[in-house]
């Protein structure tokens, strides 16, 4: 158990609980987990929605100013539906060097939209597998309060190949993708951008051909995905939700034949 002073109070680590013992009075006062609260004040289904968005440095200048502005209009748009601000939640790894989480799963209204920055190289598998893991924690803490979820969105955006495909990293990850589209544990999309490799997506995506961006249509992209997941949410959790095709006249995707 750790502990620090801090003027006439002692902070005390009680290993996810933290107390506050007064100097003076002695007085315990234990603070619900942060989570605990969510879950009490907005009990509503949630759609997990992962975002594995690839910030390497290969997308400096405009692809990474348009990634940035199409995410910024996603978690918007998002907020801006009374029902899908309360049921979708986003969670963001990145990875341009070293993966990172970058967004906790946060109901649309609470994310805080983080500025992207492109650097390093490409590890990709081990993106994917921080960010099943993520997903996975998410669920069980779903579980542990009796919140339904609908099945979770995992939605890989790369310029590029991984750096880490020779690792048992990438392996790893492309079970673990493989696995989760065969067994309808989340719906997966890969999206390939200019110079993208996309004879490895389809490594990773089984259940659906990967989809080619259309130029740098970040935003439109974002837009759909923002429409199709507020469908999602007003939808009853097993009932059929038809999306628009992305790869239609006006659509932002396109699938390499």
């Amino acid at each position: 158990m750790a502990s620090q002073k801090k003027g006439s109070c002692l902070i005390v680590d009680l290993g996810g609980s933290i107390a506050i013992q007064s100097a003076k009075r002695r007085k315990v006062v234990e603070q619900t987990p942060f989570s605990d609260v969510t879950f009490a004040d907005n009990p509503e289904q949630r759609c997990p929605s992962l975002l594995l968005l690839d910030v390497s440095g290969s997308m400096a200048g405009e692809p990474i100013t348009e990634l940035q502005a199409g995410l910024e209009g996603y978690c918007d748009e998002l907020a801006a539906d009374p029902l899908a601000r309360k049921r979708v939640e986003i969670g963001i790894v990145t990875f341009g060097g070293p993966p990172r989480v970058v967004q906790p799963f946060s109901t649309a209204d609470a994310v805080s939209v983080p500025q992207l920055q492109a650097r390093g190289d490409t590890p990709m598998g081990q993106a994917v597998n921080m960010g099943l893991s993520l997903l996975d924690e998410r669920k069980k803490e779903y579980k542990q309060h009796g919140i339904p979820y609908y099945r979770p969105w995992v939605f890989l955006i790369t310029d590029g190949a991984p750096t880490d495909d020779s690792t048992p990293a990438w392996q790893e990850a492309v079970a673990r993708l493989r696995t989760g589209q065969e067994e309808r544990a989340f719906l997966f999309f890969a999206v390939g951008v200019e110079r993208a490799n996309m004879d490895v997506l389809k490594q990773l995506s089984v259940s659906r051909d990967p989809l080619k961006l259309k130029g740098l249509r970040f935003r439109d992209l974002f837009s759909w995905l923002s429409n199709s997941q507020q469908a999602v949410s007003r939808s009853i959790s097993g009932e059929t939700v038809p999306l628009e095709d992305p790869t239609g006249p006006t659509g932002w995707g396109e699938v390499n034949v």
